[in-house]
C-alpha cells in the first residue's frame, strides 16, 4: 500500500498535496509521452507517487475511457494551469517519479480535494 498523506509545505521540492509537472510515459510504453501536471499523493520510499491531470474533458468520452480501464473525476481549476482551465485526475494509473524528474511546482491541492481524490483512487486501485 502507498504511504499517502496531505504534506505540502512551500519550500520548493515536491511534496505530496501539491501539483507539479513532470514527464509522464504514455500508456503505450514505446518511448514517448508528455510534460504534464500531477497530483503528488504519496511517497514509496526515496520516490514520489502520482496521479496524472488533463484539462480535456473526459465526460464526453467516458464510455471509450471505461472500456480502456482509464477512471477519471473532476478536480477543477488550480495555479497549476495558467489559463484556468478544469482538470480532471486520472485514478487507475499510479505514476511513480524520481523527484529529480519534477520539472517545477504547480501549486497546492486544498486538502477537501485531495482527499477525495485519493479516497476515489483507492477505491479504483484496490489499496
Amino acid at each position: 500500500m502507498p504511504d499517502v498523506g496531505y504534506r505540502p509545505r512551500d519550500d520548493g521540492r515536491p511534496d505530496p498535496g501539491e501539483v507539479v509537472w513532470a514527464w509522464v510515459p504514455y500508456d503505450e510504453g514505446d518511448g514517448r509521452g508528455k510534460d504534464r501536471p500531477v497530483l503528488v499523493i504519496g511517497r514509496r520510499g526515496p520516490q514520489l507517487l502520482g496521479l496524472m491531470l488533463s484539462s480535456q474533458d473526459h465526460d464526453r468520452d467516458a464510455a471509450d475511457e471505461a472500456r480502456h480501464g482509464r477512471v477519471w473525476t473532476d478536480v477543477g481549476s488550480g495555479a497549476w494551469d495558467p489559463r484556468g482551465r478544469p482538470s480532471e485526475v486520472r485514478l487507475d494509473r499510479l505514476l511513480v517519479l524520481d523527484p529529480a524528474t519534477v520539472r517545477r511546482e504547480g501549486a497546492a491541492l486544498d486538502r477537501t480535494r485531495f482527499d477525495r481524490v485519493v479516497s476515489e483512487a483507492r477505491r479504483v486501485q484496490g489499496w
